[in-house]
């Protein structure tokens, strides 16, 4: 049977008019009902402010900022290994990976929930054989026959109450907290590998130290052995002699173990096993103790990740109330579909067999013991909660610049007074040794001064040590290098 081509041709213009007053028909609809938008519009929620920072009094630094501006803030410090050591981290951390494949995973998120927006639109086919048989006068009679069908169908959900496109726009405000979590992740991690970093060489210059001060207790223990084998000194004053001298020795073993730890940490940050890392002592190591440069309150909203991230879950919890409350409404849906059938697959492109439709759905419970109601109720306590969790996250971050620059004003001062300590107790130490070998004084008075030396020159290290750590800690408080971006 050959196909009508008048049929053919008259089918084709019927389907596309018909098509084409459906469309000018629910446009206007569509666009209409759009503006029916259900949910709270998102506006940020008020946070807590301050006009300065109350720590800060008149300080000013004196630094540039352009280290910071471009995220290296690691290069305020001026050391060439942190340099090195500082971007790996963004590379090699794992758990700077980990906020990375979160990230990723958000990414994806959003680009399912905008294919939501858009028509459906499956292709599909059929083929059947089938036989039937009759008997009739003693004898079978088998028929047997062939069907081909082709069609094409389309379904779409038109975004009526707004609810797919706040699928969307939460999705991306998740997405873009996750980019402020990895920001934080990296933040973190780099500081703590800046804080280790510090602590390590301050451990290295205290090593130094002993080593320093085990070769003055060795050339006393030797001078008072002289002494009392001449019967100058008493026996107790060999014995003060060597337990200063092994206490010092085992000082030096504490720092060595406390030195491996950190090497180990520092490699572990830097996503390799402490077997293949190695950081061996600089000799001479000056560390340079930049001035951090200080934002203004109000900056500090756009400069801290961990804020940023804060925000960005309202906004994603603002559009789970719009989303919920959709759900007050009917549920529309459009179909259609154009299908061919013919016997052969010659023939199924020609033959005048073709069939269309065209579909409307609205779906709306009528009745669900008060489900949608406890959902919207729960999607607005979600998003109190994330407001005050945001609210805090600002709380929090004002606390720690404060604490960080109440810090780094005592340690300035402590550190003066620590550099006199240490002037003095090394004064002290030499003039009670001298009276010593002239027998104006117990060895008791010798011992004590040198203990009090020796803990005046590692608290001095200790307090430039505290210093840097203290400077990684406010750079990480101020939001490091990130800046939200806009």
């Amino acid at each position: 049977m050959k196909a009508d081509p008048t049929r053919m041709n008259t089918t084709k213009p019927l389907l596309a008019r018909i098509f084409k007053r459906k469309q000018l028909a629910v446009l206007p609809l569509a666009l209409w009902l759009a503006a029916c938008a259900v949910g709270p519009d998102y506006q940020r929620p008020a946070a807590p402010a301050a006009e300065r920072y109350k720590e800060a009094g008149d300080w000013v630094s004196a630094a540039p900022s352009d280290a910071i501006e471009r995220g290296a803030w690691w290069e305020l410090f001026g050391d060439p290994v942190l340099n090195e050591l500082a971007p790996r981290v963004a590379v090699s951390n794992q758990n700077v990976a980990e906020a990375a494949g979160a990230y990723a995973q958000a990414r994806a998120l959003v680009a399912q929930q905008r294919a939501a927006l858009f028509p459906v639109v499956n292709l599909s086919g059929q083929g059947n054989r089938n036989a039937s048989g009759a008997s009739a006068t003693g004898s079978t009679v088998v028929r047997a026959g062939t069907s081909m069908q082709v069609s094409l169908g389309a379904s779409w959900e038109p975004d009526v109450w707004g609810r797919l496109g706040r699928a969307v726009e939460g999705a991306r405000a998740g997405e873009q907290a996750s980019a402020a979590d990895l920001a934080t992740a990296t933040l973190s991690a780099q500081g703590e590998l800046a804080a280790n970093y510090f602590s390590l060489r301050t451990t290295d210059a205290q090593i130094a130290l002993l080593r320093q001060t085990l070769t003055g207790y060795q050339r006393v223990l030797q001078i008072t052995k002289n002494r009392y084998d001449a019967g100058i000194a008493p026996h107790t004053d060999l014995l003060q002699a060597q337990t200063q001298l092994a206490n010092a020795q085992a000082d030096e073993l504490g720092l060595a173990r406390q030195r491996a730890q950190l090497e180990h940490a520092i490699a572990v940050l830097t996503g390799v096993t402490p077997s293949q890392f190695s950081l061996p002592p600089v000799a001479d190591w000056k560390p340079l103790l930049p001035g951090v440069p200080l934002t203004l309150p109000s900056v500090l909203l756009q400069r801290r990740p961990d804020i940023a991230g804060a925000e960005r879950r309202v906004a994603q919890a603002n559009e789970q109330i719009g989303i919920a409350q959709a759900a007050w409404f009917p549920s529309l849906g459009l179909t259609a579909s154009y299908g061919l059938g013919a016997s052969t697959v010659s023939d199924l492109f020609s033959a005048p067999t073709a069939a269309w439709s065209l579909g409307f759905s609205a779906v709306q419970a009528i009745f669900n013991a008060g489900l949608t109601r406890g959902r919207v109720d729960a999607a607005r306590a979600a998003w109190e909660q994330t407001v005050a969790r945001y609210r805090q996250t600002v709380l929090t971050a004002f606390q720690n610049v404060e604490d960080q620059l109440a810090a780094t004003r005592v340690l300035a001062d402590q550190l003066t007074q620590r550099q006199q300590a240490a002037a003095a107790a090394t004064q002290a130490e030499a003039q009670f040794m001298n009276r010593y070998q002239a027998g104006q004084v117990a060895y008791t008075e010798v011992v004590n001064a040198q203990v009090s030396a020796l803990n005046a020159r590692r608290n001095l290290q200790q307090a430039q040590g505290d210093q840097l750590t203290t400077a990684v800690a406010l750079v990480q408080a101020l939001g490091g290098g990130w800046r939200e971006p806009r």
